[in-house]
This record gives structure tokens, sequence and C-alpha cells, in this order.
């Protein structure tokens, strides 16, 4: 419902007139929520003052009552909004939530991202062009923020924070590691040493893949978990099945035959028995 403080989105005293069917809304997103189209933010013309219902072009004040329709206004994005420390970040098309001078583009990933990350994180090219791949809806024009994987994917803050919360630790795009595991994988180690694998088990082998750093490699098996002998992660893929080590003879049962056959009365080898057919 349009009022002179906007809506549940956006902070504003004007009402844009979606270019696709003519209709007032406060936004993009409430005309989307209502109708089976979506509106072109771009393509905005005109908007309807909420004090004084002029129609007229898309500006950032009213030219009839001179109402500022929004603190911050895109005439590229038809964004009207209170502050936040907008920009328009031409590369990605749209305005991000600054401050400006906190963030830098990254033309590989072709995202804002926070300047912490400049030169220290994985690029993948135009990552943010990828839906989400938790909730499969968008990223790059979300007004969600988006979490940046050790991987270089990306997911919704709010998806991340529900695998968290579900025990889920690996990206469910490539089943990297989604955070350092290395505590984790110190409590693994010790839940092991405490934990011997059944005798018939013993000395088993098992090929693994590892989803951190790719490396194929034979290790111990243990229902817990298979270390990576790279980089000492647990976050494996078991690569075919058991692998028993043969068993060793036993010349101790050969050495009690022998004694057995040293045993034996004189006169039952004076008269042998006929061999056994084979």
């Amino acid at each position: 419902m349009a009022s002179p403080a906007g809506c549940e989105h956006y902070v504003r005293s004007c009402l844009l007139k979606a270019p696709c069917c003519g209709k007032l809304y406060v936004c993009r997103l409430c005309h989307d929520a209502e109708e089976n189209h979506q509106m072109d933010r771009f393509k905005v013309e005109e908007v309807q003052c909420s004090e004084c219902h002029t129609l007229q072009q898309a500006q950032q004040t009213c030219q009839q009552c001179n109402v500022q329709f929004g603190e911050y206004y895109c005439d590229i994005c038809h964004l009207f909004d209170k502050d936040k420390k907008q920009y328009h970040c031409q590369p990605c098309g749209i305005c991000r939530i600054g401050p400006r001078e906190k963030y830098f583009h990254c033309e590989k990933c072709n995202l804002c991202l926070a300047q912490n990350l400049r030169g220290n994180h994985k690029c993948v090219e135009n990552v943010s062009r990828q839906n989400c791949p938790v909730c499969m809806e968008d990223i790059h024009t979300s007004r969600i923020m988006a979490h940046v994987l050790p991987c270089g994917h990306l997911l919704h803050k709010t998806c991340f924070d529900d695998m968290v919360r579900k025990g889920a630790y690996r990206c469910p795009l490539c089943m990297h590691s989604a955070w350092n595991m290395e505590d984790h994988w110190d409590q693994i180690d010790k839940e092991i040493s405490q934990s011997p694998m059944p005798t018939e088990y013993q000395g088993t082998t098992v090929k693994i893949i590892c989803n951190d750093c790719q490396t194929h490699c034979t290790v111990p098996f243990h229902v817990l978990g298979m270390k990576c002998s790279g980089c000492g992660s647990y976050n494996t893929a078991q690569d075919g099945g058991l692998i028993q080590q043969p068993q060793q003879e036993q010349p101790e049962q050969q050495d009690t035959e022998n004694e057995a056959e040293t045993d034996t009365e004189p006169e039952q080898l004076e008269q042998p028995e006929p061999a056994t057919p084979h």
C-alpha cells in the first residue's frame, strides 16, 4: 500500500509509474509481487508525488510542492530511498549500499566486494550472475547480502546462515569446505585415536578424493572419516571399495604339523599309510 513513508522495501515519498502496465506502485518489488510480470526499473520515466499527487518526470524533488522523494536518488536505476551511503556501480549496472570507499569492483568476478577481499579471494568469472545454489534466487540484484565462500562461489548470507545451523559445511556447487575447518579436523583426529576399528578392519585402506585440495590418495579406512594425506582435510569422498591387506602365512601351524610327524610312533613310520588321493 502506498504511503508518504514508502513501503516495506524503501523509504520514499513518490510512486513509480510502471512502464510495462502504467500502474502506480511504490517500488518495483511491490509491483512484481502483485503483477504477473516484472517492472524494468531502468525504463521508468514518470513518478507521482505522494503528497500532492502530481504526475511528473522522474526526479528527486517534486516540481509542484518541493517534497523530496528520497534522500538518495539514482537517475539510472530510478531508486529513491533514505541515505544508506548508496552508490551506483557502473560495471555492476545497479546501485549498491556503501559507502563506496569500503568496496571495490572485481573485474573478473564482475562484482563489488569488500576492500578486505582485494587480492584475498578466489576469482570466479561472472560469479554473481549465477543464482544462489541454495534457494536458486538471483544474487546480483538481490537486496539480501551475498556471502563469498573460500572457493569463490556466492550464496545469500541468509542461506549461508541456514547451512551453518543445519550442520552443512560444504559449498553446494563444488563441495569445497565453506570455512576454515581445522579445529573440526583436529577433533576428528582425537575421536579416531580413541575409537580403533575392529580387528577385521585393521590395516584396511581405501582410495579417496579430497574436495578441498583435489588430491587422490589411499588412506586408512575409518567409519568416522578418511583424512586426506595432502592437506589433512576430512572433507573427502570414497573412490571405490575397501582394500583388504593380504593375510600373512602362519608358520606356527606348519611347525605344529612337523612336530606331530616327529612324535609319531616308530612302528607307524615303518609301515606308512598310502597317500590320500587328490
